[in-house]
């Protein structure tokens, strides 16, 4: 008996262990980036005011992206599309503000509709029509793209701020502030997005439904769960989530271009899966998704501080994301 409750405590700490990997991680990159950081005038660049606001604000795209990526991988499915989405939102975003003169009220809501209708249009087709999301969302990253290009005639689109014809209302030029200097706005519209989301994941029905269908969408249905309504829900928000970092990507950089947001799908991916999210769906928590793109943000910071090659970072990188989805592996086996 004494053996078998040492077993227990034992298990019951690995899984501890597993459940918090990615707050884990997260401490262990900030403490080793702090100590790999170059130090000027005896202040260590990385925990500088400055910095530490350049990597939240460096993150909030990807990581506004990868709250939406979550629920989609819960349910068991993929978003390859939100790279190309969140172009098309910085096109439009662009576009209807200096050529159609447009507020900045009605190009947002117009720009979130549209992210949202990509978002149905790929629930449905998941959902209902009943093709594989990571053929689904590949289609539709091609479509994304190619409706950006269209709609930009394969050019970025400046944005000048200013009240006169074609430029955008000053008051769009928030996107690039901060708040008394200090934390830079995307970072505030990424951190409360992301408070919504650990919220929404924790207490509601519909994150119960999503951790059921992501479990055995088969069972689910059977218990009542509303999986096809759930799936469309989930894309919509994905969708929808993009688009907001599309509108931020073009405030941030003062402009729309078609080719923004290449490879953006992989990084958010990258962030679910440090995050401990299972690709197998099912398994994950928003939190974890928080702490994967802040990791990722802090690693890149930190080997840009050290003017690390950009392949270098790339294949660090890549290690990271072998290593958790190496432990997501191991927690299965062990729990």
């Amino acid at each position: 008996m004494r053996e078998s409750a040492g077993v227990k405590r034992r298990l019951v700490n690995t899984d501890t262990l597993f459940r918090f990997q990615s707050l884990f991680g997260l401490v262990v990159v900030f403490v080793v980036a702090v100590l790999a950081s170059p130090v000027r005038n005896g202040e260590i660049i990385f925990l500088s005011v400055s910095n530490l606001g350049n990597v939240v604000r460096a993150v909030s795209e990807i990581g506004i992206i990868a709250i939406g990526m979550t629920f989609v991988i819960l349910i068991g499915g993929i978003d390859l599309s939100v790279g190309a989405v969140l172009g098309l939102s910085a096109v439009g975003t662009a576009i209807l503000m200096v050529d159609n003169g447009w507020g900045v009220l009605p190009t947002v809501l117009v720009v979130l509709l549209i992210g949202a209708a990509f978002g149905a249009l790929q629930g449905v087709a998941t959902a209902v029509v009943g093709i594989q999301a990571f053929i689904v969302t590949l289609a539709g990253l091609q479509v994304a793209r190619g409706l950006a290009r269209i709609w930009s005639g394969g050019v970025g689109v400046p944005i000048a701020y200013g009240d006169g014809p074609q430029q955008a209302p000053p008051s769009f030029e928030i996107l690039r502030g901060s708040i008394n200097g200090v934390l830079p706005v995307p970072a505030v519209i990424f951190l409360v997005l992301g408070a919504i989301a650990v919220v929404v994941l924790r207490t509601t029905a519909f994150a119960r439904h999503v951790y059921a269908i992501g479990g055995n969408e088969r069972a689910a249905r059977l218990a009542g769960v509303p999986v096809t309504r759930v799936k469309i829900a989930v894309f919509v928000i994905a969708g929808l989530l993009t688009a907001v970092a599309g509108i931020i990507h073009a405030g941030q950089l003062s402009q729309g271009s078609p080719n923004d947001g290449i490879g953006y799908e992989l990084n958010a991916i990258a962030a679910v899966v440090i995050g401990g999210t299972s690709l197998a769906g099912g398994v994950g928590t928003m939190i974890g998704t928080l702490a994967g793109a802040l990791l990722l943000g802090i690693l890149t910071n930190i080997l840009g501080l050290n003017n690390i090659d950009a392949n270098i970072q790339l294949l660090v990188t890549g290690l990271v994301i072998v290593a958790a989805a190496a432990l997501q592996k191991l927690r299965r086996s062990v729990t």
